[in-house]
């Protein structure tokens, strides 16, 4: 039994999804995935109930009835996982963007005293590969950004490659998390900062999807741009204990 669970949201992931399971389960340290599926119309949530007999006790589905956001499924995730047993829990993509052999450098991060280990593209430079540069300069100033409005010292506030110790998720109030987007990554670390968790950061090499359509979009990026101004301001009206 793992004490480890990986949370993978998925929508229109058929390309990935089996490929990226086979790679979790081969690691060396045993993980438990859950796959959060939004009702994917190209059939990712049937290949991942298919591939649930051949890993039983091991691979869960959750299917929800449409396209609700990546924040929404991260806390339906945080709260299937927090019903159970598990000790450490990841947040990870499912286009091989994040490498799975790091889910074992950042589970090693905690296990040495970290709250919330962050696999950081801009801890050690900028380690993006296959990003045209105007991503890459958005993401990076975005960070830039998010430090300046909150200060926080978090190098990738909008990373989506993290492990939570379980402590983590029960302390910060999942019902009152407000955004779906880049602005969930960015409101997850802050409340845990605010809470005084220990976030460390891990370096990672982040490499752009091969397989599969990105998420990305303007109302994403409007949503993070707007909302780290409003995280702040509320921060200044209510105590963290």
């Amino acid at each position: 039994m793992s004490d480890s669970l990986v949370i993978i949201p998925t929508y229109n992931e058929k390309e990935n999804i089996e490929k990226i399971i086979r790679k979790v389960f081969s690691l060396a340290v045993p993980f438990d995935i859950l796959i959060v599926d939004d009702g994917s119309p190209d059939g990712t949530g049937n290949i991942v109930n298919a591939l649930q007999k051949d890993f039983a006790g091991r691979l869960y589905l959750e299917e929800r009835s449409g396209k609700l956001g990546l924040g929404t499924a991260y806390i339906h995730g945080f709260k299937w996982a927090l019903g159970r047993h598990y000790d450490y829990i990841f947040e990870m993509d499912a286009d091989f963007s994040h490498n799975p052999e790091d889910l074992i450098r950042l589970r090693e991060a905690c296990l040495l005293g970290a709250d919330m280990a962050v696999g950081s593209r801009y801890i050690k430079g900028v380690n993006v590969v296959n990003w045209p540069m105007s991503r890459v300069l958005m993401s990076y100033f975005a960070s830039v950004y998010v430090r300046f409005i909150t200060g926080i010292g978090v190098q990738d506030a909008t990373a989506g490659f993290v492990c939570f110790s379980r402590k983590v998720l029960e302390k910060i109030p999942l019902d009152q998390i407000k955004f779906v987007g880049y602005a969930f990554q960015i409101e997850m670390k802050f409340k845990a900062i605010l809470y005084k968790f220990n976030v460390v950061e891990v370096p990672i090499i982040f490499t752009d999807r091969t397989e599969g359509v990105s998420k990305m979009s303007t109302r994403i990026f409007r949503e993070a741009f707007f909302g780290v101004i409003q995280l702040k301001t509320e921060s200044w009206f209510k105590k963290y204990n």
